[in-house]
């Protein structure tokens, strides 16, 4: 994963004795099944990779395990990569216009 990359939550489960923790550090927490964009990816000293996301916005926080502040990152684990073509608009044009060609091409020459 890399930022830039859509990806889908396959985990927003809390366990219940982290339960306070996170709403402490989260004001908006991931859907699981919904798509979200990577902003930036955190390797949080080691401990825990994390990411942050397009989507979600929280407010950083102190974290004493990494000694600073941070926007809190969901963990990597929560999250599955996309793998469909995102292809900007213009290309998807240009394929499409090779295609009618080709098709107008074959007609033409059944036609004869």
């Amino acid at each position: 994963m890399k930022p830039g990359d859509k990806v889908i939550c396959i985990n927003d489960k809390i366990d219940p004795e982290k339960m306070e923790e996170i709403r402490r550090d989260f004001e908006i927490w991931i859907t699981k099944d919904k798509e979200y964009t990577i902003r930036e990816i955190l390797d949080n000293n080691g401990i825990v990779t994390g990411v942050l996301l397009e989507e979600v916005h929280n407010f950083p926080k102190f974290f004493k395990l990494i000694n600073r502040f941070q926007e809190p990152a969901f963990a990597q684990w929560r999250f599955r990569k996309l793998n469909y073509a995102t292809q900007p608009a213009e290309e998807l044009n240009e394929v499409e216009e090779l295609v009618e060609h080709g098709v107008k091409e074959r007609e033409q020459v059944k036609v004869k």
